[in-house]
């Protein structure tokens, strides 16, 4: 799409905003970014007027910080509607926006809040695309960081973990392709099955943490992820690098 050639990109100085910035700017594109850091708050409206003016697309990213259900249900319900107000005012085309796998089928946690982002979402008055990603492999350094002491429990859950550039580069792909069919919603992961505790313990190593498995029995849906239900589809793009190829590329 030649003629779409700036893009707003919210939560442009996240974990994977970042990377999204950096893929639109390699290709050429003219980039709004938006995020607190930069003046624009999507929660409140503050600086989207100005940042939208003259956008073409936005590319959300914008995430909450916190896994807390309510709250992060209730910054999702404020970014949508913002989003698509500001947005269909400022003229922008589309919207798209990435998910996580597994969205549609959680009832508890931090993926359920997403399960309702994207049904705000498509239900707006924009026209939306969606992409789902599997957990990036950057998920593991922080949940080392999250430990206490020289232990890092982590769920021996199945996991198909992700590269945050790699998202980065289908979303922009999924913003700037020609209109098709809506159906089914698109998903990326990594290449290779894995349980998070396993992949933990390769960072881990190379930390000084030892990691011990436990069943993450106590996590919102645990039942359901065990089973596999967060894991991509049989439509599922699976693109590279592994999560040891990605660690061994880190300075």
């Amino acid at each position: 799409m030649s003629s779409i050639t700036t893009f707003a990109v919210a939560g442009a100085t996240g974990r994977l905003g970042r990377h999204v910035v950096d893929v639109l700017t390699e290709r050429g594109h003219r980039v709004v970014p938006m995020s607190r850091a930069t003046g624009v708050d999507v929660v409140t409206g503050e600086g989207l007027a100005e940042a939208l003016a003259g956008a073409d697309v936005i590319i959300d990213v914008a995430s909450w910080h916190s896994s807390d259900q309510d709250a992060a249900t209730e910054f999702f319900r404020a970014s949508a509607r913002n989003l698509h107000d500001h947005g269909r005012r400022a003229g922008v085309a589309r919207i798209t926006v990435a998910s996580i796998i597994g969205a549609d089928r959680a009832t508890a946690g931090f993926l359920a809040a997403k399960k309702v982002h994207e049904e705000l979402l498509l239900s707006g008055p924009l026209p939306v695309r969606v992409l789902r990603a599997a957990q990036f492999h950057e998920l593991v350094g922080q949940l080392l960081d999250w430990r206490q002491g020289d232990v890092a429990y982590l769920p021996a859950l199945p996991t198909q973990l992700v590269a945050a550039r790699t998202v980065a580069e289908e979303l922009v792909a999924a913003a700037t392709a020609p209109a098709g069919p809506g159906t089914p919603i698109p998903e990326i992961a990594g290449p290779r099955r894995e349980s998070l505790a396993e992949v933990g313990r390769l960072l881990g190593a190379r930390r000084g943490v030892e990691v011990v498995a436990v069943d993450g029995a106590d996590l919102p849906d645990a039942a359901l992820a065990a089973g596999g239900a967060f894991l991509p589809g049989p439509h599922a793009k699976l693109v590279g690098p592994t999560f040891r190829e990605w660690l061994d590329s880190r300075p």
